[in-house]
């Protein structure tokens, strides 16, 4: 699918494109495929004379891949975006975007639609004046990643809070420890992913600084995208912290819930043990002097002596408080 927004006013309006044609009559500066099939990389690469990257291309992770300027002059970059979990109810993960600037058109390549574009688009439309060339647009889509991010770390701040009132409630048995165990885990991984995030994005806007591309005031922009990503890194270094101690609480919960069940095992293992060795020693097959072998009343004698000696360990442990 290829999303074409033309400059108009300051505003970025989106353009239909059905055929060839469409695409022919417009001067874009932004053009964005989700997805593209072969049919629309050709007429890319026809039309404006780009070549578009595959997927392949896309994923490299080498800094000589990520960013670098074409024989032709055209610029590439590769970022990845979130897609927090909230959006689709699936687990969190990152799209690698594919960035060119070209004849002053940004291109962009990705398999899926995110929310950081849809948001840019929203607020281009809304806000005149606030994109004047493409290299507003991509920086536009970097400070609105990182507002994103933003956003990401904000709930897992919430997440651990609920996590953190179910680990320190009274009663926290053995259910309420795994599910807090999976919380914690994802929450681990989304703040993992949100930091890599940054630091991709934090790499992308130093190469367009250090290229000298940027006027002025986008220089100054991209300044401030660099601060907010160093405010974040802060953030997310005190969740690290956080998630740690909230996985090491859980785990010493579990470790007390599973001492009490060794405990009542333990006192129970002892408690039956003077019973034991009554029954052991009037089980004996020796003929010798066992005056309650003769007596009527030997055999509930011994019974009632097992249940005293069995009862009296429970009684003590009580009393000291080792049953507690």
């Amino acid at each position: 699918m290829i999303n074409v927004f033309v400059l108009h006013n300051g505003r970025l309006s989106q353009i239909n494109i059905e055929n060839r044609a469409d695409l022919e009559n417009t001067l874009p500066v932004w053009v964005d495929l989700t997805d593209p099939n072969e049919e629309e990389r050709e007429w890319v690469k026809s039309i404006y004379g780009v070549t578009l990257p595959g997927e392949d291309e896309v994923k490299d992770i080498e800094a000589s891949a990520r960013y670098y300027e074409a024989d032709s002059g055209d610029l590439h970059l590769r970022t990845d975006f979130l897609i927090d979990e909230n959006e689709d109810d699936e687990p969190a993960r990152t799209v690698t975007v594919a960035f060119i600037l070209a004849r002053d058109i940004l291109f962009s390549v990705h398999n899926t639609d995110l929310p950081v574009f849809r948001l840019v688009r929203m607020r281009a439309r809304s806000r005149p004046g606030s994109i004047n060339d493409y290299k507003d647009v991509l920086l536009d889509l970097y400070a609105t990643d990182a507002e994103y991010s933003a956003d990401a770390l904000e709930g897992i701040y919430q997440n651990l809070e609920d996590v953190s009132r179910a680990v320190l409630q009274k009663d926290f048995s053995d259910q309420d420890a795994a599910a807090a165990l999976n919380s914690i885990a994802q929450e681990e991984d989304l703040n993992g992913r949100i930091r890599r995030n940054m630091m991709d994005t934090r790499r992308a806007v130093s190469f367009l600084m250090r290229g000298r591309l940027l006027n002025a005031d986008q220089f100054e922009e991209a300044r401030q995208i660099l601060r907010d990503i160093e405010s974040l890194d802060g953030h997310t270094s005190f969740l690290f912290d956080k998630i740690n101690f909230l996985m090491d609480a859980t785990v010493g919960f579990i470790n007390i819930n599973q001492n009490k069940i060794i405990k009542i095992f333990s006192v129970a293992s002892v408690a039956f043990l003077p019973p034991t060795l009554i029954a052991s020693i009037y089980g004996m097959n020796f003929k010798g002097w066992f005056p309650e072998l003769d007596w009527e009343l030997g055999y509930p004698f011994a019974l009632l002596l097992m249940l005293a000696s069995a009862i009296t360990p429970f009684w003590y442990f009580r009393r000291r408080g080792w049953l507690k």
